[in-house]
């Protein structure tokens, strides 16, 4: 099962939740491994947030993540090999294995995207 674009690319999110008093852990390393991915040759995009509160009176319901120390990151790469090099990438496991006691979760939640048009 393929699970790039149209365009042979591979988008998705990555979501993960820091455990209190973390977040600027896992912010620092977050910021460490986004200048080492964003000079593979595959990558296209590789752009981290910090899960924000909505602006008052936005009229939408709040997700599950805890503003600030919930982060997400929107990934894109040219096709399935480049995704595939990213994460064979070894500061990948490094930051996998460094992640890994600061969140929430198991490990980081990934949702693969897909184009409608």
């Amino acid at each position: 099962m393929s699970w790039s674009s149209e365009e042979g690319r591979v988008e998705l999110v990555a979501r993960f939740t820091a455990r209190p008093g973390r977040e600027e852990e896992v912010a620092g390393l977050l910021l460490a491994l986004t200048a080492k991915v964003r000079e593979e040759p595959g990558c296209l995009a590789f752009e981290p947030y910090r899960v924000a509160p909505a602006p008052a009176g936005a009229g939408v319901a709040a997700g599950p993540e805890r503003a600030g120390a919930a982060f997400a990151v929107l990934e894109a790469y040219r096709d399935e090999a480049a995704f595939a090099a990213h994460l064979a990438a070894p500061y990948g496991a490094e930051f996998n294995a460094a992640l890994g006691p600061l969140i929430v979760e198991d490990r980081s939640v990934l949702t693969f995207l897909a184009p409608l048009s």
